[in-house]
């Protein structure tokens, strides 16, 4: 994935970012699998304050590929996701606000990061 100087994490685009949205549980153990990489591999990511969904911010194009199981992705074409610290939209807020990354998430780490956190939870659900 190519990096900018931009503070706005889907920087170099003028039509914004799509969106990954998985069930709350996925995605917070998508983002610890993403925070213990190395690096900075996680983007921006919402959660909307009902707490059944986790978005994850990725480069604009990504929702016309994306096929994982489990999750969907969403075009925004710009209709009013800028990136900010303040709440994107009425109801959500940030997990990991746009202040403290720079980039959208990568969408082929985020499928990786996506597909061992589904492995991590069936184990862990199988424990039981």
């Amino acid at each position: 994935m190519e990096t900018s100087q931009s503070n706005d994490p889907c920087a170099p685009s003028a039509t914004g970012c799509d969106l990954v949205t998985v069930p709350t549980r996925h995605g917070l153990e998508a983002v610890d699998i993403l925070l213990r990489g190395a690096g900075d591999v996680v983007g921006p990511v919402l959660h909307d304050d009902g707490g059944g969904t986790l978005a994850f911010l990725v480069p604009p194009g990504t929702a016309a590929a994306w096929d994982l199981p489990g999750s969907t992705c969403t075009e925004t074409d710009g209709r009013g996701l800028r990136p900010d610290p303040g709440p994107p939209v009425e109801g959500s807020d940030w997990l990991v606000p746009p202040g403290e990354v720079d980039l959208a998430t990568d969408p082929a780490v985020l499928r990786r990061a996506l597909g061992e956190a589904a492995r991590t939870i069936e184990a862990a659900d199988n424990c039981r």
